[in-house]
């Protein structure tokens, strides 16, 4: 009783009462959890209970199982299972027990006995779980109140646990599912809870959804459910249509004219807004799936080969009837919206710019006619859906014909920024965005260029929610003025480009706009120093004073921001105050980037100590702004090259906080990666430094506490430090060597993609370490040969890994000559290697990622060969490029057979 009184004093409005009963609610969990469940769950289980007594009892068992962090989450489930049989089982049967016995909706039994399914059945636990809660649906005798809290559990269950732990009983969980959801159910609560456990369950549902039969009658039952009367029922079963688009498009061939079409266009003009949104969000899906399937079909003609799944063009199909009804859609917009309230005028705008993508040139004849039609209309509703369908067409058709309608309608665009409705002001600064992010050829010529930039310098004193949008064009605008500007021959930076004339104004003017006392709205302060930062990074040589200038204004606004510490007095202050340190660390990035190097050592002084403040300060111990000044201060460290010794004894403290900053792990990564730039610019200065720094780095790749991202990169570091003190590295070789061995050798689960991309990450970094320094690993080079062996027969390795691995043979031929030749002479695997670095050609030629083997193939040759660089026509194609994989091959074999054969197949 003294429990059940706790529980309700839980909802109590008395502070005093609130904190007392949470406080005995931890204390009894301290003393004996597993006694304090099982009290819940009798208090759980027995109606004559109030009903806040026992929504409470579930809610505490639930937390108990539950957490939304998932290393809390797995905390709780291994404290779980570590119960006595007995006192789960007792629990278990009282949660089941409560099922349907609820008087308030949703059940907290459901909760309960999904929570601890996703704790046992992994396990192989509670094996007659699923059996049990198909049976409470299908049996004729089940109240309404079982059958709704039965499917809601078994939807819970299907969102929280692995797919592929539920398939083999996939059959039985369907058949209750469908059987609930169908027009005979007379209740709408099981029908609702129903067809949510199908949005929950359709991942491993893929072999039902295989057999034509069963697929028929799980659409027959989610079309019905489209046309219930109920609008919980309609909208859960249009979002399991959007889901089954997604999974399963290649089946939606019988099921599109006959039934789909018609329901999803009579959604999207349903007045209610979340079936609305349904429908919209159906035909956004297919446009999805066939922009990939586009892409799916260009790679497999460039490898000669059919695609395994093809596109049905059902949005070019349905054209004609989508496009009005989007535009309609976009008329329905509220003059004073809520940026984070997602309705469907947004969804409209975002659905046609995927129809862009998907049908190109094809969307372009059935907009431009409302866009004429509508630009000028004196209702600034239409006014604003013109500009909004002009804007979201610019990208997928075809440039070239885009570029002399953009061109036409660029005054009508200018002069809307003036527009008497701000909603129409701020898309058409959206589309000026657009303009020049995706079509900039049409505004970089003088006829347009300077009433385009008198414009936007004009917006940016408009209202935070317009003037964002000018920041965004202006970001745009300077990437494309740069990259369209006269590169010089030696790949310096250009001369001059077409804002020189207008970038100190524009420089002033955003500088101002991030001090506007209202620039936390619209995330306008983010956006002026974004576009700042892009000006900066994107500016040409004669532009250079006022980047000297503005980098003396940044570094004034973080010392005058630092000042005021002392007078934050609300946790919104704390927020805006750290945000507004991690903007401007972020800005000094971008101009120290610019500062030459005889220039950066005379105002080093005054950035170090601005960055080393913010460690010292209170707010610097909050993991973002660390972070950002850990960044920034890695770009110092690269311009200033080794004069940075002279600050190493004042940082190291706060780089080793860094580095021990397991919570936080970007910080601990960006920490890390400073230590890679200390090797890089001090070379053997960081030797007094080692000891301490390596004793850190191998503390956290044997602690478990840190996260999985940080090790690969400490890997990887572990090969700077070796290239900057070269033979002194000897001391650490065979410890980092042991951990070298250890991580090469990892083991992932190989269903877990995320897992798959960790273990390549890591055995990139131990290929990155083995390069570092290939004289001293003479000892282990068969232990690497081996590891590269591995890696060559792993379907999943990434392109990164195998030219790693390339790269890797060819410097241990170079390094150790014809004694290679025993070592490698493994031709199966080795060819499947190099065979895959060929295969690479293409992807290497586009992202201009081939090494130049005028150097790297004459090294490697030296090794065993004679030191004169091979003649110029000695493989086809000028200038002279090999492979890395060609070139480790042609270093260990003699005759040049294999590497004329790969040179053929790579085209060079």
């Amino acid at each position: 009783m003294d429990l059940i009184k706790i529980l309700e004093k839980t909802v109590s409005p008395d502070t005093h009462e609130l904190e007392t009963a949470q406080q005995f609610l931890e204390s009894a969990a301290a003393q004996n959890l597993p006694e304090l469940l099982k009290s819940l769950s009798n208090i759980l289980k027995h109606g004559g209970n109030s009903p806040v007594a026992r929504m409470q009892a579930g809610l505490q068992l639930k937390n108990a199982l539950y957490s939304k962090d998932n290393a809390i989450k797995l905390q709780h489930h291994q404290r779980w299972l570590q119960f006595p049989d007995d006192v789960r089982s007792f629990i278990k049967q009282n949660v089941l027990d409560s099922l349907g016995t609820e008087t308030v909706r949703p059940s907290s039994a459901a909760q309960c006995v999904a929570y601890i399914a996703c704790a046992e059945l992994p396990h192989g636990l509670w094996p007659d779980l699923i059996a049990r809660l198909t049976s409470n649906v299908i049996n004729p005798a089940s109240t309404e109140m079982v059958k709704e809290a039965t499917l809601e559990a078994v939807g819970y269950i299907c969102q929280e646990i692995e797919p592929e732990i539920l398939q083999p009983q996939s059959n039985e969980i369907l058949t209750a599912i469908v059987h609930a959801m169908k027009k005979e159910e007379p209740s709408n609560h099981v029908r609702l809870a129903a067809t949510n456990a199908l949005l929950n369950s359709l991942e491993f549902t893929k072999a039902n959804f295989d057999q034509e039969a069963e697929r028929h009658l799980i659409m027959q039952v989610v079309c019905e459910a489209t046309q219930s009367r109920d609008t919980k029922v309609r909208v859960a079963a249009m979002q399991c249509l959007v889901k089954i688009m997604s999974l399963y498009y290649i089946y939606m061939t019988h099921y599109m004219g006959p039934a789909l079409f018609a329901i999803t266009v009579d959604a999207m003009e349903h007045e209610n807004d979340e079936i609305a949104l349904q429908g919209i969000e159906f035909w956004s899906t297919v446009c999805d799936e066939e922009v990939d399937l586009a892409i799916e079909l260009s790679e497999a003609a460039e490898q000669g080969r059919p695609p395994e799944r093809t596109s049905m063009f059902y949005a070019k199909g349905a054209l004609q009837y989508l496009v009005p009804i989007l535009l309609v859609t976009l008329t329905k917009q509220e003059e004073f919206d809520d940026d984070d309230e997602w309705n469907p005028c947004k969804a409209a705008g975002v659905c046609l710019m995927l129809m862009a993508s998907c049908c190109e040139d094809d969307v372009v004849s059935f907009v431009l006619p409302f866009v004429r039609d509508n630009i000028r209309n004196e209702n600034w509703r239409y006014r604003d859906a013109a500009v909004m369908a002009f804007g979201s067409i610019l990208e997928g058709p075809d440039p070239e014909k885009m570029k002399p309608i953009v061109e036409q309608a660029m005054p009508m665009l200018i002069e809307l920024l003036k527009d008497p409705s701000v909603v129409v002001r701020d898309t058409a600064a959206w589309t000026l965005g657009r303009v020049c992010e995706i079509l900039p050829e049409s505004v970089l010529h003088e006829t347009c260029l300077t009433p385009l930039l008198t414009a936007l310098v004009e917006g940016l004193v408009a209202e935070p929610r317009v003037a964002s949008n000018v920041c965004w064009a202006f970001s745009s605008l300077a990437e494309a003025a740069f990259e369209n500007a006269e590169q010089p021959e030696d790949g310096s930076e250009p001369e001059t480009y077409c804002l020189s004339n207008y970038f100190e104004i524009i420089v002033e003017r955003l500088l101002h706009t991030a001090d506007r006392p209202d620039g936390n709205q619209h995330n306008l302060r983010n956006a002026a120093y974004e576009a700042l930062m892009e000006l900066v990074k994107n500016s040409p040589k004669n532009c250079y004073l006022i980047v000297q200038k503005t980098t003396m204004i940044i570094l004034e606004r973080l010392e005058r921001v630092l000042s005021m510490e002392g007078a934050i007095q609300s946790t919104n202050d704390r927020v805006q105050y750290n945000d507004l340190q991690s903007l401007l660390c972020a800005t000094l990035q971008s101009v120290l980037r610019k500062v030459t190097p005889e220039d950066a050592p005379k105002i080093s002084d005054q950035i170090m100590t601005a960055l080393l403040r913010m460690f010292q300060s209170t707010s610097g111990k909050a993991g973002g702004v660390q972070e950002d000044a850990l960044l920034a201060m890695s770009t110092l460290i690269e311009v200033l090259g080794d004069k940075f010794q002279m600050y190493m004894d004042a940082f190291k403290p706060y780089l080793l906080l860094g580095l021990k900053n397991y919570a936080e792990y970007q910080v601990c990564l960006a920490a890390v990666g400073i230590v890679g730039d200390l090797c890089r610019a001090l070379g053997t200065n960081i030797l007094p430094h080692c000891d301490e720094l390596m004793m850190m780095l191998l503390e956290n790749l044997g602690n478990e506490g840190v996260h999985r991202s940080v090790k690969p990169q400490i890997l990887s570091v572990f090969g700077d430090i070796a290239l900057a003190i070269g033979p002194n590295f000897k001391m650490y070789l065979d410890v980092v060597m042991t951990t070298l061995q250890q991580a090469s050798q990892a083991q992932v689960d190989k269903t877990d993609y995320d897992m798959i991309d960790y273990l390549n990450e890591l055995r990139e970094g131990c290929l990155e370490a083995y390069t570092a320094d290939v004289v001293l690993i003479q000892p282990h080079v068969n232990h690497i040969v081996s590891f590269v062996e591995h890696i060559a027969v792993d379907d999943d390795k990434s392109e990164s890994n195998v030219a790693a691995c390339c790269g890797l043979i060819g410097d241990l031929c170079s390094a150790f000559g014809s004694s290679m030749l025993p070592m490698v002479d493994r031709e199966r695997n080795l060819k499947m290697l190099l065979h895959h670095d060929a295969q690479m050609k293409d992807f290497q030629t586009k992202t201009g990622q081939l090494p130049d083997c005028n150097s790297l193939g004459n090294t490697v040759t030296d090794g065993i060969y004679d030191t004169s660089p091979p003649p110029a026509n000695a493989l086809h194609g000028p200038p002279l490029f090999l492979s890395s994989a060609a070139a480790a091959w042609k270093s260990t074999y003699d005759g040049f057979a294999d590497v004329e054969i790969i040179a053929t197949s790579l085209d060079y």
